[in-house]
């Protein structure tokens, strides 16, 4: 199967699906002819515009006064990809990186960035061969464009860096040589068209989304086994409840609860309880704010990864070259802040309902255990769980909200939109691990409720999930339990 970049817009579920299915990437003749169109009018700029051109005749950040002799263009691209090559500390994910491959693509194919057809083609395949740049996660300030990430990823197009191949990370030099490759002679404003831009940024902003839309159907689901295994009301989640604060997605989840509960005989006994303490009273109000921002977040995200954010941009059209500020990640490094912390919310109130399975209450024994005391059963993944809600509350910390001025203060202020990236990263990895312990207590709380049953939707959740994970009768060895749990969560899909 193909994606032919260019000529359909992207979206996340599109990213998805070409990342799960395997697509390879083409570019679509009009793709081709854009880039092709621009590169021509480039070099003839260059020979006609009598004035030097910021990053194709010039310098970078504060050298961009100084002009560079047209015998050096390319050595100047060159050197810029080498010097820019800063990055360190853990390696990007190499999902990640394959991401930012086609996020790049994606960019350099609206013909406004000035580079060879040949350029592109090469990250293309890339792409489509599994040949996976060794990328770091520290390093870029994401405004000038993630000049150290994208200076790693692109280092192979000219025989130098690292990569990934078959799970073994080799020289690039040594890639070249076995795939028959020639590294490529960049032309002037290459090297920044690939180091411009917010790829980076975007490709974990993505990532994390897609994620976060299953954590969020997965928040509703596991829920309500919690709801109903702690003998939660139905009441809060009837319809007029939340048609007079119509939020949608308070409506949708308050749906989710009511759909998936219904037919459940727990829910129908009697209770003696009056209320619920929120965090299953308010589950469409906490998740149902979650999704909303997921939504949101989504949208901005769409708009950026079909867009061109390198500098200077090329208008063919117009016969301008303009330097200006594309590149600069504010527009989605405060929404992967708001998106951390929705992320994070799911994970504080799934703890809090953690929490009150074990607490000993409605006819459950003290930490989900036939024996306490000898056992200490359920205690200590709530520990967990807490401990992991701390970590992420730390971590939603705005990085937008800092700036640090560099390049002799030219660049002097940062969006610091990849250190947004990187911590929405480690929020979502966080909440789907309280998730799984959530669904670990929920399913142990539910076996207390035995003979009665719970819905149709709940008893096969609990199903699939006893077929990983067992119930525990006396204290073991818990840790494969959470392990198997987290496994379940990343490997399936809620029902509905």
């Amino acid at each position: 199967m193909i994606h032919h970049i260019n000529a359909e817009r992207l979206t996340i579920a599109r990213v998805e699906e070409i990342l799960e299915k395997g697509y390879k990437l083409a570019l679509s003749e009009d793709a081709k002819e854009r880039i092709n169109r621009c590169r021509e009018y480039l070099d003839k700029k260059m020979e006609d515009a009598g004035r030097p051109i910021y990053g194709v005749t010039t310098g970078f950040g504060s050298l961009c006064n100084i002009s560079v002799d047209k015998e050096n263009l390319s050595q100047l691209q060159k050197n810029l990809m080498m010097s820019h090559a800063c990055g360190t500390g853990a390696r990007v994910p190499s999902e990640i990186v394959k991401l930012m491959l086609l996020l790049k693509v994606q960019s350099l194919s609206y013909g406004h960035s000035g580079v060879q057809l040949v350029t592109v083609e090469r990250l293309i395949e890339m792409f489509n061969n599994d040949i996976i740049p060794v990328v770091y996660e520290q390093g870029s300030l994401g405004a000038s464009g993630d000049l150290s990430p994208l200076a790693h990823m692109s280092l192979p197009l000219i025989g130098l860096g690292h990569v990934e191949i078959d799970g073994k990370v080799v020289e690039s030099a040594e890639m070249m040589d076995k795939w028959g490759w020639e590294p490529i002679k960049l032309c002037s404003k290459e090297g920044l068209a690939l180091l411009n831009g917010t790829q980076f940024m975007s490709a974990y902003g993505v990532y994390s989304l897609i994620k976060a839309q299953k954590l969020s159907r997965w928040a509703d689901h596991i829920g309500a086994m919690s709801l109903d295994a702690y003998d939660g009301r139905l009441e809060p989640f009837e319809h007029n409840v939340h048609a007079i604060r119509p939020h949608d997605g308070q409506i949708s989840t308050a749906r989710n609860i009511r759909e998936l509960l219904e037919g459940s005989e727990i829910a129908k006994q009697p209770k003696k309880h009056v209320q619920d303490p929120y965090s299953f009273r308010c589950i469409p109000q906490v998740h149902g704010a979650s999704k909303d921002t997921i939504a949101y977040v989504a949208s901005v995200i769409e708009t950026e990864i079909n867009s061109a954010t390198d500098n200077p941009t090329v208008f063919p059209e117009t016969d301008e070259v303009i330097s200006a500020g594309n590149f600069h990640g504010q527009p989605i490094a405060l929404p992967m802040d708001f998106l951390a912390i929705a992320v994070a919310e799911l994970g504080n109130i799934s703890e809090r309902r953690i929490y009150k399975i074990i607490s000993g209450t409605r006819n459950l024994p003290n930490f989900l255990v036939a024996n306490p005391g000898l056992n200490s059963g359920f205690m200590i993944p709530q520990y967990t769980a807490a401990s992991i809600v701390s970590q992420s509350k730390g971590l939603c910390w705005p990085a937008s909200c800092d700036s640090i001025p560099s390049s002799q203060g030219q660049e002097d202020h940062v969006s610091m939109g990849s250190n947004a990236a990187t911590k929405l990263w480690k929020v979502v990895q966080n909440t789907e691990r309280i998730l799984a312990i959530e669904l670990m207590n929920a399913a142990q709380a539910l076996e207390f409720r035995r003979p009665l049953h719970s819905s149709k939707a709940v008893e096969a959740l609990f199903e699939a999930y006893r077929k990983v994970v067992p119930f525990v009768s006396n204290d073991t060895v818990m840790y494969p339990h959470i392990a198997a749990s987290v496994k379940f969560l990343n490997e399936n899909e809620p029902a509905c």
